[in-house]
């Protein structure tokens, strides 16, 4: 089948045609282990899920290289391991910070039905090697032998006028950007939009052998990570790289200035794929609107529309829109997208799956630019076909091509996960979900903190709980038990 895709560097849609159709080659910008990911990292988690998916299937599963790396050295996490464990030295509490976090973001987004990609590098792993393969010391220390970097401070600094076409992939001059400049402002700075490639480490701080004969030991900047982690896996140039809209600049572009340069090559990569932003209810998510959600809120807590959201739901919701586009994170949206998974399920899960149908209903949309709204209201086809079928022989062809069709895209569920939806959408919170609060709001009185009592009353409420409190005879204990009234 063919393949189009809309590539931010040249600004239109075209076949895709891989360097090496046995070997097809992405790579996608992953999480700064910091922080539990937002609903807007997981945008991009599943795109490209998407896309990896379609090229298994025109190429075969063994012809596709798909890396997703982990940046595990970064500002963000140092301030976060100081924040969270001040009486550990800094690196042992780098260490706990970085590894829970990437636990957690393992978790969250397996519940999305994603596929593991081929590779998942450390960026640590990358800073020096002995294996011959591209890492951030060597591509650094080539830089600056041939002009395109040069040593200050104990810095290693890109120098941006030494590439003529930099600002090609977001599409300004030089002269502009320079204009506009938000950045660090420093005397040993050659131009104002020069970006660091190596610094000196803070003592405590993670700390490696620096470049070019610099004797302070330093750590790496953030952008020639992904630089070196591509090269060494994917090779000078690849087919593909993808990541959020909002990587275009200043990260996509340095990326591409740096490998561009170091290895001689006109791209990085021939195709730049983009995803949209996404707002909640509107409007822009931040923590200071309280309307910051991260993924594990929406799979176990009630900060969004008080439920705890099925992974499958959260993956169809985000599929509604097309990957490009803007989307408004609503409830309702999710309340949409889980009516519609719960039924498609329903209807194909006892559908065999041992015989390979034609699913073009599916793919054929999905090879014009991931076109996954054309692609779901092809489901929404295959549905009805099982709901009109008028034999049993029509009903279960009609129900495996769904269930197929699903597989691709990542929506199937088995049984206990069918189970959890319908839970979900008939009874209400469990007792896992409601029984923590409880708890609180009994401590909160017993400690005589009635306004927080209330608050924690209010919130069940607001889920549709209603609480009955009883005097234990034997103990005296007052005891709590909740229903649903809606």
């Amino acid at each position: 089948m063919a393949l189009k895709l809309y590539n931010t560097l040249t600004r239109q849609k075209a076949e895709f045609t891989p360097i090496d159709p046995n070997n097809v080659r992405m790579y996608v910008c992953g999480p700064t282990v910091y922080d539990f990911a937002h609903i807007g990292n997981a945008r991009p988690v599943i795109v490209f899920d998407v896309l990896f998916r379609l090229l298994r299937h025109i190429y075969g599963p063994e012809h596709v290289t798909y890396v997703r790396n982990i940046t595990d050295v970064d500002d963000k996490i140092n301030a976060r391991a100081a924040r969270d464990f001040p009486d550990l030295p800094l690196n042992e509490a780098i260490r706990k910070v970085t590894t829970a976090t990437e636990k957690q973001f393992h978790d969250d987004i397996a519940a999305l039905g994603v596929l593991p990609p081929t590779f998942e590098p450390r960026a640590t792993e990358y800073i020096r090697r002995d294996d011959g393969r591209d890492d951030m010391v060597s591509l650094i220390e080539a830089l600056v032998k041939l002009g395109n970097a040069y040593v200050a401070s104990d810095h290693v600094l890109f120098d941006v006028a030494s590439m003529p076409d930099y600002g090609k992939l977001s599409n300004r001059s030089l002269d502009e950007m320079e204009a506009g400049a938000r950045v660090e402002v420093a005397p040993y700075k050659k131009g104002p939009m020069d970006f660091v490639l190596w610094k000196p480490s803070k003592p405590g701080e993670p700390a490696w052998p620096s470049p070019c004969g610099i004797a302070t030991p330093g750590r790496p900047g953030w952008h020639i990570e992904c630089s070196a982690m591509a090269g060494a896996l994917l090779g000078d140039v690849f087919d593909i790289h993808g990541g959020g809209i909002d990587l275009t600049f200043p990260h996509h572009e340095n990326e591409i200035a740096q490998s561009r340069c170091a290895h001689g090559t006109p791209v990085m990569a021939n195709v730049w794929m983009h995803n949209g932003f996404l707002q909640v209810e509107g409007e822009k998510m931040s923590k200071s609107l309280g309307n910051f959600v991260t993924l594990n809120e929406l799979l176990t807590g009630h900060k969004f529309g008080n439920q705890n959201w099925h992974g499958r739901v959260i993956r169809l919701a985000m599929l509604m829109t097309h990957y490009r586009q803007p989307i408004d994170w609503s409830v309702d949206r999710l309340f949409e997208a889980r009516e519609s998974l719960f039924e498609w399920n329903k209807l194909c899960f006892d559908a065999p799956t041992d015989v390979q149908l034609n699913i073009e209903p599916i793919t054929d949309p999905l090879g014009d630019d991931l076109n996954t709204p054309l692609a779901i209201s092809a489901v929404h086809g295959l549905a009805r076909n099982v709901r009109s079928a008028k034999s049993g022989a029509e009903m279960t062809a009609a129900a495996s091509r769904l269930r197929q069709g699903l597989d691709f895209l990542g929506l199937y569920e088995i049984q206990p996960s069918l189970t959890l939806l319908a839970q979900d959408i008939d009874q209400g919170p469990s007792d896992m979900e409601v029984r923590p609060l409880i708890e609180a709001r009994n401590s909160a009185r017993k400690h005589k903190d009635f306004k927080e009592a209330d608050r924690i009353r209010d919130e069940l409420a607001k889920m549709g709980i209603s609480l009955k409190d009883t005097k234990n005879k034997e103990t005296g204990e007052i005891e709590t038990t909740w229903e649903v009234t809606r």
